[in-house]
């Protein structure tokens, strides 16, 4: 006879999360630190002089999306049953 709390049993109700979810759960934060670090920086070393470097596209349009978009795969990796 199997036992219930056989270890990989995806009915165990002690581990609600398997190690596939924690290894998208740590994808995820990689993605949205990515999206962090991507939006840094672009200010000027003087304040009497403006950089417009802090325009660019990737601190206004990519690096919000990939903190959304790492933000919605850590839903989905906490939500996905193994």
């Amino acid at each position: 006879m199997k036992k219930f709390n056989e270890i990989g049993d995806p009915n165990d109700a002690k581990m609600p999360l398997s190690a596939k979810n924690y290894v998208l759960l740590l994808v995820g934060a990689a993605v949205i630190l990515l999206g962090m670090i991507l939006m840094s920086g672009g200010g000027s070393d003087s304040p009497d002089e403006f950089n417009y470097a802090m325009f660019s596209w990737r601190r206004i349009t990519l690096a919000p999306i990939l903190v959304i978009g790492g933000f919605a795969f850590e839903i989905y990796a906490i939500l996905k049953r193994w």
